[in-house]
């Protein structure tokens, strides 16, 4: 098993295509995402009660290596500063097909 970083993701649905587009610019070329994901933190509950997901959070997650680790955190974070939301960066093995 080879060792490498799980990145997850979770912001402003709108700000989705501009999360995706950062993995890509930082190498990272797989990812999995969830939309309309609900919760609750800081700025309060996010909740999907609406026929739009202009209000609701999505939720990516992603393999990197730890190269690319430092690189994806600072690109994300002004997104997350600006919309809100969490990157959450952990040690994980995997293996790959």
């Amino acid at each position: 098993m080879e060792a490498v970083k799980k990145i997850e993701i979770v912001t402003n649905s709108l700000e989705l295509p501009k999360v995706l587009e950062i993995l890509e610019k930082s190498g990272v070329s797989g990812y999995t995402v969830i939309e309309n994901v609900i919760g609750k933190g800081k700025r309060g509950r996010v909740i999907n009660d609406l026929e739009t997901h202009t209000l609701t959070n999505g939720y990516v997650m992603s393999i990197c290596t730890e190269a690319q680790e430092q690189a994806l955190v600072e690109a994300i974070r002004p997104v997350i500063k600006k919309y809100g939301g969490v990157c959450i960066v952990s040690d994980a093995k995997w293996i790959a097909h």
